[in-house]
């Protein structure tokens, strides 16, 4: 039987003690040869989608550059649609297909400022998102391959609801330590072992000093 959503990666840079941020949120762990690599990633994909948290943090266009490709969807996990005016995103969402995720919570203020914009809003959920309906409704906007570029949060999401098909990870030679840092997954996290995502080596190679984990789930 053919899958009901999309085919699910989560692609993220990692620190050695397994954070993607530091406690201030500063992300750029990557190489700019990883950097290259993940742009390859994303121009080979459908859709890349980030959350909140990302969006406020990081401030992202979520493109495709220093490389050739075509620009994903830009989907953004935001329940109160508060997404900034003057972010990237909504910038440049006359060029860019962007889809904006809200739950039914969505306040008529900021419903009708997004309206304004050249974007869909999409309601998916009562009080918070629904992923597995957010996923078959992609699937039948003809989403094949979606890239997870989330925080802690949105990463944890992914994994508990087992939506996630690929995990491609860097290792980077970074200690950074905190317990404020952001780790791969945050969250409530499961509570044995046996609960986990069993995942599957696939690839491993080394950029330099960084290693690159391609798993299977």
């Amino acid at each position: 039987m053919a899958k009901s959503r999309p085919h699910v990666i989560i692609s993220a840079g990692l620190s050695l003690d397994g954070k993607i941020a530091t406690r201030t949120g500063d992300s750029k762990l990557s190489s700019k040869k990883d950097i290259v690599r993940v742009h390859k990633l994303r121009a080979s994909v459908d859709a890349i989608l980030v959350g909140k948290r990302t969006m406020m943090i990081d401030d992202p266009s979520l493109t495709v550059k220093y490389t050739r490709g075509k620009n994903p969807i830009r989907i953004i996990l935001d329940s109160k649609g508060s997404i900034k005016s003057d972010s990237k995103i909504v910038k440049t969402c006359k060029k860019i297909p962007t889809i904006i995720v809200v739950s039914e919570k969505i306040s008529k203020k900021n419903l009708a400022r997004l309206q304004r914009y050249n974007l869909e809003i999409l309601k998916c959920g009562q009080n918070r998102i629904d992923l597995k309906r957010l996923l078959q409704i992609l699937q039948m906007k003809n989403i094949k391959k979606l890239l997870v570029e989330g925080g802690g949060t949105t990463n944890w999401s992914f994994f508990k609801e087992r939506l996630v098909d690929e995990v491609i990870v860097t290792l980077t030679p970074f200690i950074l330590g905190g317990k404020n840092a952001t780790s791969l997954v945050q969250g409530e996290g499961f509570a044995k072992i046996s609960q986990a995502c069993p995942l599957k080596l696939k690839k491993a190679y080394r950029i330099k000093n960084e290693l690159v984990l391609h798993y299977s789930v």
